[in-house]
């Protein structure tokens, strides 16, 4: 879901992802379908390959998204390999399209290709196939009702109706991903509505099942990273941000600016070293856990730049050089364990990568619970400047902006008895941080 930036003028407010009515079979080309709500688990296989993780990772829960990750959850596919999406550019009869496919394909990619590219150290490929032309809805824009919040069975038409026309242009087993991309120009578009679709009975055409699609309905040019934020979703990735009970406020309290699964706009939107784990671009030898025993001293480690890689410049360390390559395959997460399904996560942030904006560097502490809800706080970033904010015009939320522990710095959990110190660079322009659990 998208995320408002609190500082624009116009603003959009995130939804969870929706939930679908069972449809009523109209077309041989796919069978009834329903989708989940935010807060329910797809059905079906569960726990598919074994997820190589030390004793430190959480169990998978049976939450919406769950942060566990020493299981991978089948019915998602998981991003180690190339995986291939087709773009369907939908039109209506009650609208001209002022747009060619073209250059609705160009306001996502290859920005949403380069964005996973780097967070995944190269390992993930999302290869993109835009269909050249329009297909025709058989019903006006204005039919559908799109909006925010979608009545069931209007969305569940304009599901039925896209998959029927597009089905005679696409074969859809040589796809992994489905982008239903509407009309932005079209009367009856709400830009707001864009979101992904889970479905617990997937569809079916070409012989194979559809689990999820992503129904974008961007201006041209759209917000930025939306692609990517939604993409995250068909990846078993949870909402970050915090959403008031009464839809006013903050809704970057829980992460700022720090993943893109909380604010697609935030500074430094590279995805947590925690996700990275989950989603396997990180080796197990990059994560360490710190567990800490009674008498059993500190930990000490050297943590790289969570996005340097093979070939991506770093700003200088110890060294004083303008940038240093070479970096990319040392260690990028620490894990205390603080409970059975709550862990904290300590990992260095930079000007590397995706975070190339990032406000203040450092090592960023954030608590994770495989129990809660996407969009109910599955991850909190904890502020090491609870007294300050930083960049507040730039930033989602100023006041975890400069939520870092810094160079010489050290910060002590609240409510933890665990203690983070700052040591120093390398000349690699990696940190060296001692974490010390009582």
């Amino acid at each position: 879901m998208t995320i408002p930036h609190r500082l624009r003028a116009v603003s959009r407010e995130p939804l969870p992802e929706v939930h679908v009515p069972r449809l009523r079979a109209a077309a041989a080309v796919f069978t009834t379908m329903s989708a989940l709500a935010a807060t329910s688990l797809v059905t079906g296989p569960s726990v598919a390959e074994s997820f190589d993780a030390a004793s430190c990772a959480l169990k998978r829960t049976e939450a919406h998204h769950s942060e566990g990750l020493d299981t991978w959850n089948a019915a998602y596919p998981r991003p180690v390999r190339a995986l291939d999406a087709v773009m369907i550019f939908l039109s209506f009869p009650d609208s001209v399209p002022l747009t060619t496919p073209a250059e609705l394909t160009a306001d996502h990619f290859p920005a949403t290709s380069h964005f996973f590219e780097r967070a995944s150290y190269g390992k993930f490929a999302l290869r993109p196939h835009p269909l050249p032309r329009w297909i025709r809805m058989p019903r006006p824009s204005t039919a559908y009702a799109i909006q925010r919040d979608w009545n069931a069975a209007h969305r569940a038409a304009f599901l039925r109706d896209a998959l029927t026309v597009a089905d005679a242009e696409v074969d859809f087993s040589r796809y992994d991903i489905v982008y239903f991309v509407a009309d932005p120009d079209a009367p009856g578009v709400d830009s707001d509505a864009t979101k992904v679709v889970n479905l617990d009975t997937p569809m079916r055409a070409d012989g194979t099942d559809i689990r999820r699609v992503v129904t974008v309905f961007e201006k041209h040019p759209p917000d930025r990273l939306v692609l990517a934020h939604e993409t995250g979703h068909v990846f078993d990735l949870p909402d970050l941000y915090h959403r008031p009970m009464d839809g006013k406020g903050d809704w970057d309290t829980h992460v700022g600016d720090w993943d893109l699964m909380g604010s697609q706009f935030g500074l430094a939107p590279d995805l947590f070293g925690w996700h990275k784990w989950k989603l396997g671009w990180l080796e197990p030898r990059q994560v360490v856990c710190a567990q800490g025993q009674h008498g059993s001293g500190p930990t000490r480690l050297t943590l790289e730049p969570l996005g340097a890689g093979p070939g991506i410049p770093v700003p200088a360390g110890a060294a004083g050089a303008t940038s240093a390559f070479g970096l990319g395959r040392g260690t990028k997460l620490a894990v205390v364990r603080t409970g059975p399904d709550s862990a904290l996560a300590f990992e260095a942030r930079g000007p590397v990568g995706n975070d190339a904006a990032v406000c203040r560097q450092g090592v960023l502490v954030y608590r994770v619970r495989s129990t809660a809800e996407s969009g109910g706080g599955p991850v909190e970033v904890i502020d090491a400047h609870p007294r300050g904010e930083a960049c507040w015009e730039e930033s989602v939320y100023a006041p975890l902006a400069d939520a870092p522990v810094a160079l010489g710095e050290s910060f002590t959990v609240p409510g933890e008895r665990v203690r983070v110190e700052v040591e120093g660079r390398t000349a690699s322009g990696a940190w060296t941080v001692k974490i010390t659990v009582a």
